[in-house]
């Protein structure tokens, strides 16, 4: 079951231009389909293979966000179920990722996955990679970048937290102002999860990733 007290908490403290993600990843077809069914319509999940079952079950409206790190070899499995690829965490993913799009002829809406943290559990380019890609958008004719995603640091020092939320609101603006000024599909900035969306939100979020205040921790 999900927790209805909490989501309506949850959507209280979402100014409308916050999309809320839920991330329903291990949890059960009927279960996403109760979620479904109390209005939520973007879900996220990590495993292709979850991503694909999922989505040939549950009603066609429901737009499905891949939040994991994907491999190379799984791309195919979902490239034209998922809405938004969050992690885009490497230049070798953004080049398969587009030369599998191209295959099919659709373009994929991507954000580029900003390793933030001081953690070495972390994944994501750098702000080097992350300028080389939006310095040359050519090259990605069949993705579509959408903008950034980003893990804070897992620690109970909000601070911390903080700091890292604005370090990728900083770039956010940079590269909005020198590479996509005028684009209005780059516009999304995919930060915060459960135990800090709040803090997301003060810091420029439009997108959060909840997960275990919805669905129970699993």
């Amino acid at each position: 079951m999900i927790d209805l007290i909490q989501l309506d908490e949850i959507r209280g403290n979402l100014p409308p231009e916050v999309k809320l993600v839920a991330v329903s990843k291990f949890k059960p077809s009927d279960v996403v389909k109760e979620a479904y069914d109390a209005g939520i319509r973007d879900f996220g999940e990590n495993r292709p293979q979850e991503l694909k079952t999922k989505s040939d079950l549950l009603p066609e409206d429901i737009r499905w966000h891949f939040i994991g790190h994907l491999q190379t070899n799984k791309i195919k499995m979902i490239i034209d179920k998922v809405y938004l690829i969050h992690s885009v965490d490497s230049l070798k993913l953004l080049r398969t990722i587009n030369k599998e799009a191209a295959k099919r002829d659709v373009v994929v809406n991507c954000l580029l996955q900003v390793y933030i943290a001081s953690e070495e559990t972390k994944q994501g380019m750098s702000e080097e990679e992350v300028e080389e890609v939006c310095a040359s958008p050519g090259q990605y004719e069949n993705v579509r970048i959408c903008g950034l995603m980003g893990m804070a640091s897992f620690t109970q020092d909000n601070h911390k937290v903080e700091e890292e939320f604005k370090l990728l609101k900083s770039l956010f603006d940079l590269l909005k102002e020198r590479y996509f000024n005028g684009v209005d599909s780059f516009r999304e900035l995919s930060i915060g999860m459960s135990g800090d969306y709040k803090i997301a939100i003060k810091n420029g979020a439009t997108m959060v990733r909840i997960g275990s205040l919805i669905f129970g921790e699993r």
